[in-house]
């Protein structure tokens, strides 16, 4: 149940969203405005890792253009380019871990050529999962790439637009879906922004690492090249389990995600998803990585304020100096410029891809999956160029 009090406060918020004052009706919810002030009232219920359903209901009416999956017809079928799921619209949904009565999938045997369901377990809790096993699998050690979709989105969804199963049938390698289930995420997004969900062996990381490494256990992959990437909120927990897990993953991909540990509230991700100031609460520092990292996104994105492309690599950067910079352009569609900086030895140890003109969708997808840019670049293409430069 939801007091009141709280209910006004959400009221109030939405006039002031729809008012186009986003700032005042955020300070409202961090208990800074003057509504705040006369009614005393928490927004976070007694549970911890719980929001209350009304605290974002002022900014999905107004802010969100993206449909929840059951509204939305052209979920998986995508016949134009979409924007990624747009995280301010979802914030009602973030309940944190999974509730009571979860049925994990039916796992099944995974054979080469076949994209097969299966689910995992362990002390953190329960995801199930899609794996693609190329055609030319029988056992030999292959890379294996770990894919995080993004909100609303789920394994077919995402390998559909991505194409990343038809590059591993061509190039040979093995391609991971984790699935967010909704029983830990009512749009199914990664909880990249919660502390629970920001540490090494625990929550949604210690999952995703332990699943991770039965796939290579079980079928016999190379554990010196694996690899992780993803969109949106997956690239933000992408980026988090290069952090957490480095000995784990030998390069990771970041599409248009925020930085490990940006943040620890809904107002913080709020805040930084709005490019935020670094250093504002919640936004802690965090050491540099030295895992290799290949990062993109749109310079048109609404949805996921540029400047955190800039604070992804720099969570990432271990050179000195300017990198080598090159700008292009795709055939009938968006520009782009590309930024590599080399260690001391010249290997490429981080790439930025700022693409212009594009918004919060993933670069060069297919129209057949959902939140694709069909405009370019190609990110599957050049995520895996960049991977296979690099092994433990």
């Amino acid at each position: 149940m939801i007091d009141a009090t709280v209910t006004q406060r959400m009221q109030e918020a939405t006039r002031l969203t729809r008012a186009g004052k986003l700032k005042e009706a955020m300070a409202l919810l961090q208990g800074d405005g003057d509504g705040c002030k006369r009614q005393q009232a928490p927004i976070a219920s007694s549970q911890p890792g719980n929001v209350y359903e009304s605290t974002c209901q002022c900014v999905e009416e107004e802010v969100s253009s993206v449909k929840p999956e059951a509204e939305s017809p052209s979920f998986g079928r995508a016949t134009r380019t979409q924007e990624a799921p747009d995280w301010r619209s979802k914030w009602t949904s973030f309940q944190g871990m999974a509730q009571p009565g979860h049925t994990p999938g039916r796992s099944e045997e995974a054979k080469p050529g076949a994209f097969t369901a299966g689910s995992f377990s362990n002390r953190a809790g329960t995801r199930d999962y899609k794996i693609f096993l190329p055609s030319s699998y029988h056992g030999q050690a292959m890379p294996l790439v770990v894919m995080l979709h993004g909100c609303t989105q789920n394994p077919d969804d995402f390998a559909a637009g991505t194409q990343m199963n038809q590059l591993a049938e061509e190039q040979a390698f093995c391609v991971l879906y984790p699935a967010q289930p909704i029983s830990a995420n009512s749009s199914r997004c990664w909880n990249w922004f919660k502390a629970s969900d920001q540490q090494r062996d625990g929550g949604e990381p210690e999952v995703l690492a332990g699943m991770t490494r039965e796939i290579l256990d079980t079928h016999k992959l190379d554990a010196t090249r694996v690899y992780v990437a993803g969109l949106s909120a997956g690239g933000a927990m992408a980026t988090t389990l290069a952090m957490t897990y480095p000995e784990l993953f030998a390069a990771v991909g970041v599409h248009s995600g925020l930085p490990h540990g940006v943040a620890k509230s809904l107002p913080d991700a709020l805040a930084a998803m709005q490019g935020g100031a670094p250093g504002a609460k919640g936004q802690g520092r965090h050491p540099a990585s030295s895992v290799p990292a290949i990062i993109f996104h749109g310079d048109r994105d609404t949805t996921v304020h540029l400047s955190n492309a800039e604070r992804v690599a720099a969570q990432y950067a271990i050179t000195q100096g300017k990198g080598d910079v090159d700008a292009g352009r795709v055939a009938g569609g968006h520009g782009y410029t590309r930024t590599v900086y080399r260690d001391a030895m010249g290997e490429a140890r981080l790439e930025q891809w700022r693409i212009h003109g594009a918004g919060h969708a993933w670069a060069g997808g297919s129209s057949l999956g959902s939140y694709t840019d069909p405009k370019g670049p190609d990110a599957s293409k050049e995520m895996l160029r960049f991977f296979m430069q690099h092994h433990h």
